[in-house]
């Protein structure tokens, strides 16, 4: 069995064969954040706190980059845990316990559970040196579902490349607020609901538990339009939307 319970924004914490695990750390207020000379705004804060959460066996840290995935209390709480998975771009600004898990490599969380990195495209091609290095996730175990966590992707052809080697996928976690900011128009920076659709079915997903569709301002989807794209897509009975705070079974 996985539980995965819905906090706010990309973070999540996951029930995986005995092993908790948390998704890219927010915990700060609503407000606003800079990043370079643009800023990001928060409009809601997470449903727990960090106390509330304690602890996790690991963090599956998709950036660093960007304030959205990984706050100032979400930092915080990162630097304590007792391993944090993420690239190797976090792994040189952060230190400590962070851990680069590269694309297709795979790390034992406990007997017979394991995490694969595998690629994330955060944004259009070409828009790596822009938007910088993002991973995703894969979670295998023995007599458990795979779980697939997508990061901050925009990229179907990535969810493909995934699909043919790690699929079919069970549960996969998407992140799909279709975000959008200046720095590269009206581009995708992560998947749109219509996307994310089409991401389920290249997966073959059983279930699907989208993120990061709600609580700041640069998303263009969220709530009222995932589900209509995926009811669209005749996928509805896939999706698993949950509010903040909610924890579904799968």
């Amino acid at each position: 069995m996985t539980i995965i319970r819905y906090l706010g924004g990309p973070t999540a914490l996951i029930e995986f064969g005995g092993i908790r695990l948390l998704t890219d750390p927010t915990f700060d207020a609503p407000g606003d954040y800079p990043i370079g000379q643009r800023k990001l705004v928060k409009t809601a804060g997470p449903a727990l706190a960090t106390a509330e959460v304690g602890h996790v066996d690991a963090v599956l840290l998709s950036h660093d980059q960007h304030p959205d995935n990984l706050d100032t209390a979400g930092r915080a709480y990162a630097a304590q845990a007792p391993l944090v998975l993420s690239t190797a771009s976090a792994q040189e600004r952060l230190g400590g316990p962070v851990r680069t898990l590269a694309n297709w490599e795979s790390y034992e969380l406990a007997d017979g559970l394991c995490v694969t990195g595998v690629p994330a495209q955060h944004g259009p091609d070409g828009s790596e040196d822009l938007v910088g290095e993002v991973t995703g996730f894969v979670l295998e175990g023995e007599g458990l579902p795979t779980v697939y966590i997508s990061g901050d992707n925009a990229s179907l052809g990535v969810v493909r490349q995934i699909a043919d080697r790690c699929g079919p996928i069970d549960i996969a976690v998407l992140f799909a607020g279709g975000a959008q900011t200046p720095l590269l128009g009206e581009a995708f920076l992560t998947l749109s609901g219509t996307d994310a659709a089409k991401a389920a079915r290249l997966l073959g997903a059983r279930h699907v538990v989208p993120l990061h569709f709600e609580h700041w301002a640069h998303f263009t989807q969220g709530p009222d339009t995932i589900r209509p794209a995926f009811e669209q897509a005749g996928l509805a009975d896939r999706l698993h939307q949950l509010k903040p705070g909610e924890q579904i079974e799968l």
